[in-house]
């Protein structure tokens, strides 16, 4: 059995390379060999691609969106205040899985620098600046610390300064329209002055969101020493969400209720999903197209070697092994393009990481450059069927090489 094979194998890595028969049939089937080899390999390598670019992009956005929130976010059904946040933030502290708890106070309010208004802009008070925003600061710091005028600091998204015209050292003033008085709403007001500037590239939240103390959020929205709007939950592991927010419901009660980052951005993370499945999907068939493409060049090569087909069942080869044989071709072409397809995907995998080939516009997918996550398990998966599809396809040329009357086509020939 394995001396068969071994012939088998032989003829099929003969056949690959072009290396029998007469010269101009050798060129022939030399070129329609490496154009089905290359088929394969673009097809593996836009597959692997698009692969890592779909995985790229959603670590890329959870990334950004949790630098903004949080794995899991506790807050008051009535959207009321917290109370005894200090018990409740050791209470939330002691639960398995949570790394850190961060105490918010966010509201929305109005703001204003000396040439323009903006409404609408969501105040953050936390004790510090988020670690991510930390570590996409372009201007400034990070401190909130007041000036010899009590005014605090407040942090602010590049594109909401280019709108309000202001750079760090400036004076913003924010309005509250919290407190009410009979059915008159009584504006409260603080002067900050801006202390730094950042730039995530996700503009919606670069333009919505300004930082400051929580203690200077809790004196212009009226809030108590002891109160939070909510607290943003860091998890050690993120599929633990939903089952850790399920725990702090059932501990806590209502009104408190816990929300995993998924549910609090649902839209963008089903858009992010979207892409993840559907990308893949379509290149996929660039290689279905190659493994048929693959077909019609295994009929060729039939055709080109009929007479050698004719004088191998002669000497004895057996239909069975004549299908083999060209089963065993159609497997390396595959194994041929799908190596060479993984390395051209890690290659420019590895330069993307480096170098950003691939630009993308900013507005639209919240990044400057595309992003790759290459993953082993792609690999190998991608890899796998490509050579199974490869080899289905085999199975038609192989079974007409199989029925080949050896004397007619020597005859003929």
């Amino acid at each position: 059995m394995n001396r068969m094979l071994s012939f088998e194998l032989f003829v099929a890595l003969r056949y690959l390379r072009g290396a029998q028969g007469r010269e101009e049939g050798r060129r022939f089937l030399r070129f329609i060999t490496y154009v089905a080899v290359g088929g394969v390999a673009v097809g593996v390598a836009a597959l692997l691609l698009a692969l890592s670019i779909a995985h790229g992009f959603s670590q890329a956005i959870e990334e950004k969106i949790t630098g903004f929130g949080a794995h899991v976010q506790v807050e008051n059904l009535r959207d009321a205040p917290l109370s005894d946040a200090a018990w409740m933030a050791a209470a939330l502290t002691r639960l398995p899985g949570v790394v850190s708890v961060r105490p918010v106070v966010q509201e929305f309010v109005l703001l204003r620098s000396s040439a323009r208004a903006i409404d609408g802009v969501a105040l953050w008070g936390s004790p510090s600046l988020p670690e991510y925003l930390e570590r996409h600061l372009i201007a400034g710091s990070a401190t909130f610390t007041p000036d010899a005028a009590g005014r605090y600091g407040l942090v602010l998204g590049r594109a909401l300064a280019e709108q309000l015209g202001v750079q760090v050292g400036d004076l913003v003033t924010l309005f509250s329209l919290r407190q009410f008085s009979g059915l008159r709403p009584i504006p409260r007001l603080r002067q900050f002055y801006v202390a730094g500037l950042y730039e995530t590239l996700l503009t919606d939240f670069d333009r919505l969101y300004v930082f400051t103390s929580i203690e200077a959020a809790r004196l212009l929205l009226a809030y108590g020493t002891d109160e939070v709007t909510r607290f943003d939950l860091t998890l050690t592991d993120v599929r633990q969400a939903r089952s850790i927010a399920d725990a702090i419901e059932t501990e806590f009660g209502l009104p408190v209720i816990a929300r995993t980052i998924y549910e609090v951005f649902r839209n963008l993370f089903a858009w992010v999903h979207l892409q993840e499945s559907i990308i893949p999907l379509v290149i996929s068939i660039i290689v279905i197209v190659a493994a048929f493409n693959m077909l019609a060049v295994l009929l060729m090569v039939i055709l080109e070697k009929s007479q050698e087909i004719g004088i191998m069942a002669s000497m004895g080869a057996s239909a069975t092994m004549l299908q083999r044989l060209f089963l065993c071709l159609g497997v390396l072409i595959g194994l041929s393009g799908t190596l060479l397809g993984e390395v051209l995907a890690l290659s420019i995998a590895v330069l993307q990481q480096h170098f950003g080939l691939i630009p993308l516009p900013a507005e639209a997918y919240y990044m400057a450059t595309a992003p790759v996550a290459p993953r082993a398990w792609d690999f190998l998966m991608v890899g796998v069927l490509t050579v199974l599809l490869c080899g289905l396809a085999a199975y038609i040329p192989a079974r007409i090489a199989a029925r080949i009357d050896p004397v007619r086509v020597i005859r003929f020939r």
